[in-house]
């Protein structure tokens, strides 16, 4: 077994590298093409930290592995608001956005929803997929849209600091774009294929497998990127960061596995989507709450996931 933790733990790291990789070729990229630093953080910086999520749910439908599909991207939500940012809030209590009350978190909270909607019958088929997908577009364009009206010379300050600086030529850039997407691929093969033995070994469910140690592990990046964000007192990168990761991981995680193959969401219970949809909806309450999410507030949220990944606990063994 303990061979099998290692190749767990081995999968993991590569797919972080890979995402860094892929953030950093793909942000040099868009330098040289002229793209603003402001839209770079939008996208490729939000979404490039998602790329594990991406790749190992792609992996798990593509070998009928639905519970670990379904399960890495609601675990993710989850451990993405209730520990990433509870963490980051006790680092340094967190000022919001008023674009974040008024747009991000109810799109979140929306596409949430959404995905209930369509897994009423435990299952996420390509039509449903496809819904998914075209919104992830949607929401990009919108995006842009968005951005046109914000002062890009004030925001840019704190944007560029979530950038990783343009490589030294376009070779370079090719190269971690390429490195990146091979780590990420064989990552997340070598995480899913020895996740499934160790839950088999363990005599767990694959769906709880994938909500806590592959969904907490493809979240490393958007951990990573949160608490040095804190650290740095950036908590416009730290939240941004998450509500755009959550969107993410529904729309285009969800959406584009499910299109690649009907997903179906076995050993995904109520619970597991009351607990995603419940964290999603307690931002707002938080985030209205003087415009900032306090160290009480982070605290109450950590308690909320030890509580949650207690029940597994519990109902694993039962």
């Amino acid at each position: 077994m303990a061979v099998l933790i290692f190749w767990v733990m081995l999968g993991l790291l590569l797919l972080y590298l890979g995402a860094e990789g892929l953030v950093k070729g793909a942000s040099s990229v868009s330098f040289r093409l002229g793209i603003h630093p402001l839209t770079i953080g939008l996208t490729v910086v939000a979404f490039g930290t998602s790329t594990p999520e991406l790749f190992t749910s792609i992996k798990a439908a593509l070998t009928q592995l639905g519970g670990i599909s379904i399960g890495n991207a609601i675990g993710s939500n989850i451990f993405n608001i209730a520990v990433i940012i509870g963490i980051a809030a006790l680092i340094y209590p967190m000022s919001i956005h008023i674009r974040l009350i008024r747009q991000d978190v109810p799109i979140m909270i929306g596409v949430s929803f959404l995905f209930v909607l369509f897994f009423l019958d435990q299952q996420l088929l390509r039509l449903e997929g496809l819904i998914l997908t075209i919104g992830i577009v949607v929401f990009t364009i919108y995006s842009f849209y968005q951005a046109q009206k914000i002062d890009p010379e004030a925001d840019s300050v704190h944007v560029d600091k979530s950038i990783p600086n343009p490589l030294k030529n376009i070779g370079f850039d090719i190269l971690f774009i390429i490195g990146g997407l091979g780590l990420l691929a064989f990552g997340s093969s070598l995480l899913i294929d020895n996740s499934v033995k160790l839950a088999r070994i363990l005599g767990i469910g694959e769906a709880i497998i994938g909500l806590t140690i592959i969904s907490a592990g493809t979240s490393l990046p958007e951990l990573a990127t949160s608490v040095v964000a804190a650290i740095k007192k950036e908590p416009e990168i730290a939240i941004g960061n998450i509500v755009g990761s959550n969107i993410f991981n529904i729309l285009c995680v969800l959406g584009i596995s499910s299109l690649i193959t009907p997903i179906q969401g076995r050993g995904i219970s109520l619970i597991d989507i009351a607990v995603m949809v419940g964290v999603s909806i307690l931002l707002l309450p938080f985030m209205w709450t003087d415009k900032k999410i306090s160290r009480r507030e982070g605290l109450v949220l950590i308690f909320i996931y030890l509580c949650y990944l207690a029940y597994l606990i519990y109902t694993s063994i039962g």
